[in-house]
């Protein structure tokens, strides 16, 4: 019994320091967090519901949180500025109109910015994606930064042509520039796929920084920035959501540790770990 105690100890002694090492690894880290839809409607894993998406927006300022933007970022990592304390940067994928409908009202209400990557081709044609004319009001605002999320969301790695990744990228970028009259400066890559093709094209076009879906705090690698998907499952409480946002040094590598063994083809091991 004194030597499974001890052995417990050392254990819990060595996870401990373990767990230490990681935070300290990424104290530098700056939390993307990785939104879709805000609506009571639908029910999947891509959509919170209105009272969630307020519940983790009040949760951020009555904790101490600063939302900065990605120009605010890439500034600090470029020496022209520093960041505030527990700087956080939010973002949405795609343009749906509950971006307008649902999340503008929040982020009025606590004047907080975020930052909507639009799939431009789907701007004004269909009735579930928001108008230029919305998108418009809400950039002027103040509070939204409207940028890419390519012409039509093919996935850039399924495209073989280089002038056609081009024109995905390229073709948005124009879009927003045109009917907005602003600066196109960053990409979130379809389903964040990329590669090397994808990463040096995003540069040719002008693009200042690139947005994965890949879990884990944002670095200096500023074409694959890593955010924190606020989905994954029907049910996002505040408790899940905190989980995610306070302990991504911790839950990212097991994120990855466990897509890795899916794709290694050892789903039932996957299933032991339980990501929040």
């Amino acid at each position: 019994m004194k030597r499974l105690f001890i052995f417990l100890l050392i254990l819990f002694a060595a996870a401990g320091s373990f767990f230490a090492w990681l935070f300290d690894k990424e104290k530098d880290g700056v939390p993307i967090l990785s939104y879709h839809q805000v609506n009571d409607i639908d029910k999947n894993a891509l959509t919170l519901t209105v009272e969630q998406f307020d519940a983790q927006m009040k949760y951020l300022v009555d904790n101490g949180y600063n939302v900065i933007t990605p120009n605010q970022l890439l500034d600090s990592w470029e020496g022209n500025a520093s960041l505030p304390t527990n700087p956080v940067v939010i973002t949405f994928d795609d343009g749906h109109v509950d971006i307008y409908k649902n999340v503008y009202p929040i982020l009025k209400k606590y004047n907080i910015k975020a930052t909507f990557f639009l799939v431009t081709d789907y701007v004004n044609l269909y009735p579930n994606y928001v108008t230029w004319e919305q998108a418009q009001e809400m950039q002027e605002s103040g509070l939204a930064d409207i940028e890419s999320h390519t012409l039509s969301h093919r996935l850039l790695t399924d495209i073989k042509s280089r002038d056609k990744i081009w024109d995905q990228l390229y073709g948005s970028k124009q879009a927003i520039e045109w009917y907005l009259k602003k600066p196109t400066n960053y990409i979130a890559y379809p389903n964040g796929q990329y590669d090397l093709d994808v990463l040096d094209i995003t540069k040719e076009a002008g693009y200042r920084a690139g947005f994965t879906v890949d879990y884990g705090l944002a670095h200096g690698g500023r074409y694959v920035l890593d955010r924190i998907p606020i989905y994954g499952a029907n049910s996002h409480t505040l408790f899940r959501f905190q989980l995610r946002l306070n302990f991504a040094p911790i839950i990212a590598p097991l994120s990855r540790f466990k897509d890795r063994l899916i794709s290694d083809g050892n789903p039932e091991v996957a299933d032991l770990i339980w990501i929040p």
